[in-house]
């Protein structure tokens, strides 16, 4: 991938590295998938989860990321988390989901 979206998918992982620097917790995986949705589609949330994956960012493993948006996509988390995900989003500069 190159061009203007692996330069923005590629500033989302870096952030996300940033914000997450012990990588992303398992109860935070699902919610931050969520979140992400709201401002990607499903194409680049797949490629974000996999180069967290990658760089051992995230709880799943490459075969495991698809599974994890099909509960994002079909059993979405709950206010409390999403709530809980956002905050430590906002907490370190992600701009809100207005969507």
């Amino acid at each position: 991938m190159s061009g203007p979206l692996a330069r923005r998918l590629s500033g989302v992982v870096a952030w996300l590295r940033e914000g997450y620097p012990g990588g992303v917790p398992a109860q935070d995986y699902v919610p931050l998938l969520a979140l992400l949705r709201r401002r990607l589609s499903d194409d680049e949330v797949a490629e974000v989860a996999r180069e967290l994956a990658s760089a051992g960012l995230a709880p799943a493993g490459r075969a495991d990321i698809a599974v994890s948006i099909t509960r994002v996509t079909d059993a979405l988390p709950s206010q409390d988390d999403i709530d809980r995900v956002r905050d430590h989003l906002a907490f370190r500069g992600f701009p809100g989901d207005e969507a």
